[in-house]
């Protein structure tokens, strides 16, 4: 016959070992488990001869009873000898909690800003949800025009009260237009901020994106003034060596429009767009474009970082993935 007497000193003797929540649960694995010493013990009463059954099995279920009853004491036990431990010694230097460091769009776009500033710009921002007569029409992109498919747009629904349609910005040109009518020349502006485009993502592409759009206004500006700038801009960037190309390209609020690429790695890459600024623009703006003459520039933020920090994927920016953001701590204090 099985000796119960036995198998619960030596259970309790273990118990008394555990000094610990997980020696807690490792005795109770080892003894009221599925595969526990005891469980066994019961799954093996049928196997009796008839007369010890009922001997065992009650005998049993009680060890059961009091094993439960024991660990849950031992439990309690350990919980009590840690509330009355020592308390907390406040002559112990504190632990310092970790430090979050800026988003690397974020220091990109700060130091592009600064770039900018130290070349005489001011720094003004938009709203992200805009009138359709500003992110298109006044920037001589009319219904119907085939330079907007351009640009996927993102809808904000129709409220019914028949007022003029808006979206979610493509571009923040929009807020140029904004300047332009509250501000007499010179006026040198940029303007940063997130636009968004309904299109598929992948490595080189978002539907969410940070641009930095300027705009100069001033009497005598030439293509030379737009070539002189933006270098400078990008030597600023990139290094004073980076080699750079002006190509044309097509913008409907420049004419004549262009892109400007540098050399990286072997291979040029385009890293904004740019032009004169149309006339219709400045007269819609109330300016005589006999007098004035502009240039305007936009290029995206992420861009720019992937470029400055080696990142070969722009999904990894706004993943929150903690491991690739905590690559920039070594940034922090430099925007």
């Amino acid at each position: 016959m099985v000796d119960l007497a036995a198998l619960e000193a030596e259970a309790r003797e273990s118990l008394a070992e555990a000094g610990d929540e997980a020696g807690l649960e490792s005795w109770r694995i080892d003894w009221l488990g599925r595969r526990g010493r005891l469980t066994s013990v019961l799954r093996g009463v049928r196997d009796l001869p008839a007369d010890e059954r009922p001997v065992v099995g009650a005998g049993a279920n009680r060890l059961k009873s009091v094993l439960e009853e024991a660990v849950t004491a031992r439990q309690l036990e350990l919980l009590a000898a840690v509330s009355d431990g020592p308390a907390l010694d406040v002559s112990l230097p504190g632990r310092r909690p970790p430090l979050g460091s800026l988003h690397p769009i974020t220091l990109t776009r700060r130091m592009m800003e600064r770039t900018f500033r130290d070349m005489g710009f001011d720094v003004v921002e938009g709203p992200d949800v805009e009138l359709e007569e500003y992110n298109f029409d006044r920037l001589r992109i009319p219904a119907g025009h085939p330079a907007r498919d351009m640009w996927d747009t993102i809808w904000v629904a129709d409220d019914g009260s028949g007022g003029p349609r808006q979206l979610l910005r493509t571009h923040t040109s929009p807020m140029q237009i904004r300047y332009l009518e509250r501000r007499q020349p010179p006026i040198r502006v940029i303007v940063p901020g997130t636009c968004y485009r309904y299109e598929a993502t992948d490595a080189t592409h978002e539907w969410m994106l940070t641009q930095i759009e300027g705009l100069v206004i001033d009497e005598d500006l030439s293509f030379a003034h737009l070539k002189g700038t933006l270098e400078a801009f990008v030597r600023r960037v990139f290094g004073p060596d980076i080699e750079t190309r002006f190509r044309c390209d097509y913008f409907p609020f420049v004419e004549p429009g262009a892109e400007l690429g540098v050399r990286w790695q072997g291979d040029w890459l385009e890293v904004l767009g740019c032009g004169m600024v149309h006339p219709e623009i400045i007269a819609d703006a109330g300016l005589d474009p006999d007098r004035f003459t502009g240039f305007a520039f936009g290029m995206g933020v992420e861009r720019v970082a992937m470029l400055r920090y080696g990142v070969r994927d722009i999904r990894h920016f706004y993943r929150n993935d903690v491991r690739f953001l905590r690559e920039f701590d070594q940034f922090r204090g430099t925007s």
